[in-house]
């Protein structure tokens, strides 16, 4: 059996749809599956049709789910200093899109709170992955093992200009290892599932910015222009949209957004 015939299969049996994921990323991952388990393509399908738990864990093995507080700080310096000072000064709608477990959603509140605009912002974070989404919701994270969020978390805020301090928006506790987003904004944002290949947005609301990062690349051109078409009807006009530093606007999308610096606007 081979990759194609694998993919074919474990939708029909799991109704879980991975055939239009990069082939050389989904490689890389099944590859991991089977080296843990010592199991064939045909193994991972028989198990994955009857057992839950390990249907789950393939499914997550597959997801990508790398992340951290200010990933890239230079670029959320830069979105601070453009996009969100552009923002409409009413209800801002904004969706962040293979959330993970969340510190993308929170480091983007972060930087709301700082302008002022917290409290008019609508805020959904999607990811097919029910575990890190139950992660996300909980906005705990370890903290003795991830010294890049103090760094990072400072860094952004020289850089704009803030005195803030990490424990403004997180309660550290040292001694049981945890970083907890405060309440007001742990309440803030709705995290649901969505699944890109299958499902529609699971809210009725049009965005003003789409965060889009470091999901792309691990899809073919096919499945890229079906969520490039999805997000383009879901942004107001005029509304951002932002990448991951390898990604860039799919061809067929390059007469419909405008380029603004390190985002893209649509037309």
């Amino acid at each position: 059996m081979d990759l194609k015939e694998f993919l074919a299969a474990f939708k029909e049996r799991t109704m879980y749809d991975f055939c239009d994921y990069a082939e050389q990323s989904i490689t890389r991952r099944l590859q991991k599956i089977q080296s843990e388990t010592s199991l064939s393509f045909e193994g991972i399908l028989d198990r994955a049709a009857t057992d839950v738990d390990f249907r789950l864990r393939v499914i997550e093995d597959i997801t990508v789910n790398t992340t951290e507080l200010f990933r890239d700080p230079p670029v959320w310096v830069s979105l601070f200093k453009t996009m969100y000072r552009q923002l409409p000064k009413q209800t801002i709608t904004i969706w962040h899109i293979g959330c993970s477990i969340g510190l993308e959603v929170y480091s983007s509140m972060v930087l709301l709170h700082q302008l002022g605009l917290l409290d008019r912002c609508r805020i959904f974070g999607t990811d097919i992955n029910t575990r890190v989404l139950e992660v996300a919701k909980s906005g705990q994270y370890p903290y003795r093992y991830n010294p890049q969020f103090r760094q990072n978390f400072d860094e952004v805020m020289k850089h704009i200009g803030s005195e803030a301090k990490l424990e403004d928006y997180f309660d550290v506790d040292e001694q049981n290892d945890t970083l907890t987003a405060k309440d007001f904004l742990r309440q803030k944002p709705q995290f649901m599932r969505q699944n890109l290949v299958q499902d529609r947005p699971p809210f009725a609301y049009k965005v003003d910015v789409v965060f889009l990062r470091n999901v792309m690349i691990y899809f073919n051109n096919t499945l890229q222009n079906k969520i490039m078409q999805m997000v383009y009807d879901k942004l107001y006009e005029g509304g951002a949209l932002i990448f991951g530093n390898r990604e860039a606007l799919p061809f067929s999308m390059k007469n419909r957004f405008r380029e603004s610096g390190i985002y893209y606007q649509k037309n």
